[in-house]
């Protein structure tokens, strides 16, 4: 075909046009952002319209609409295995979309990542990416309402408040994994706190979201036997898989309406324990009034955040000398009680850790540690660092 300028005219208006419409349709995400299978995420804007990038991923096939709020590995992870369950046959409910914290940067001027959960999200293709940055946003719940139409929602470690009006949206309610045996430990850190009161057996709650944190009706709790060295690390992960499980097996009579909230297990208000968020300073460990057990508890449940440290002074027990950190990893207590001594020594096996004298006698063995400014190291290797100086523990430093 020949192109002559009769012809190429109407093309360039054809395509300024279109142009000018996809623009128009476009603007740069600043509350939340709502994700069709092109994924507007990778070029930073936002649709104009929940219909604009329909998917067939979405259709109405009479599936109960569930809609997944989390935001760390752990709820990826749940995600991932229910929306594995959500394709079998005959299954009753489908994702349709997950509702995660903002994306954050790592470094001061590295790109924005997503977090696990929008990660997962985005590998599955699900039709709706939802980041708002606080929950109670009229334009995100306008989305949910309109658009999303959620009939049950789940949270797994989401991290906001959610205000009545979102909890009003789905007609099955909004289902949580809480690893704890409520109504012990309601709150921010229930597993961190669980450890560090050295609970045995711990456990996982699923229950129906009310305004008050941590208060709905109990759908169901599976309790866990530990050992008494586990730490949050560990047991967090571990707590979610068994919750997740739990829900799956809950999941089929909620979405039938056999399984209610009017229906579930009221919590017992008389036995409620708040899991308060943790405060950094807490990570300082206090020999001279901590038993071993409480700093090895303590050290169990920090595990993941903030750590655990203890001041120490290496050579001659000069007052003049500033005392530095050291972060405890690994511990664990040994069943003896010794004269007090600030002094910290290597045991006298093979593969002892460093014997942390307190106050009351007690020995906590700390089996990995990371001095400052080094690595993480086991004992035998921190006190061959030493070459031959002596190391004590420092009370009432302010960290």
């Amino acid at each position: 075909m020949v192109l002559n300028k009769s012809s190429i005219l109407p093309a360039i208006v054809v395509i300024y046009t279109m142009a000018f419409v996809l623009c128009s349709t476009l603007r740069p995400c600043v509350g939340f952002q709502s994700i069709g299978r092109l994924s507007l995420a990778r070029i930073g804007y936002l649709r104009s319209s929940s219909h604009l990038f329909s998917t067939d991923t979405d259709e109405d096939d009479g599936k109960a609409r569930i809609l997944f709020l989390g935001t760390p590995d752990v709820a990826a992870a749940s995600l991932k295995t229910i929306y594995d369950q959500s394709k079998s046959p005959d299954c009753p409910y489908k994702i349709v979309g997950v509702v995660t914290q903002p994306p954050k940067r790592r470094k001061r001027k590295g790109k924005e990542i997503m977090s696990p959960v929008g990660l997962v999200a985005e590998e599955l293709e699900l039709p709706y990416i939802l980041h708002p940055e606080k929950a109670r946003d009229a334009e995100f719940l306008d989305e949910l309402e309109n658009t999303v139409k959620p009939d049950l929602c789940i949270t797994a470690a989401y991290g906001q408040y959610l205000p009545k009006r979102f909890l009003s949206l789905p007609k099955f309610g909004t289902l949580n994994i809480h690893p704890s045996l409520l109504p012990r430990w309601r709150g921010a850190s229930p597993v961190q706190r669980s450890l560090e009161a050295g609970d045995n057996p711990v456990g996982v709650s699923v229950l129906f979201t009310v305004s008050k944190m941590d208060a709905g009706p109990i759908v169901s709790q599976e309790t866990l036997t530990i050992d008494e060295n586990e730490q949050a690390t560990t047991l967090l992960p571990t707590l979610f898989d068994i919750g997740t499980q739990s829900l799956l097996d809950a999941l089929p009579k909620v979405v039938n309406g056999e399984i209610t909230m009017d229906n579930s297990l009221v919590q017992d208000e008389s036995e409620v324990v708040e899991a308060s968020m943790i405060n950094a300073a807490e990570g300082q460990l206090h020999p001279d009034r901590m038993s071993a057990i409480e700093c090895h508890n303590r050290i169990r449940g920090f595990s993941m955040w903030p750590g655990t440290y203890i001041y120490i002074k290496i050579g001659e027990d000069d007052e003049t000398k500033e005392p530095v950190k050291m972060k405890i990893i690994e511990s664990d207590v040994l069943d003896e009680t010794v004269d007090p001594t600030n002094v910290i020594e290597i045991g006298p096996k093979k593969k002892d850790g460093l014997r942390l004298v307190h106050s009351d006698g007690s020995v906590l063995e700390l089996l990995k540690v990371q001095p400052v400014t080094r690595n993480v190291m086991d004992a035998k290797s921190f006190v061959n660092g030493l070459q031959g100086q002596s190391v004590r523990w420092v009370s009432e430093v302010e960290s």
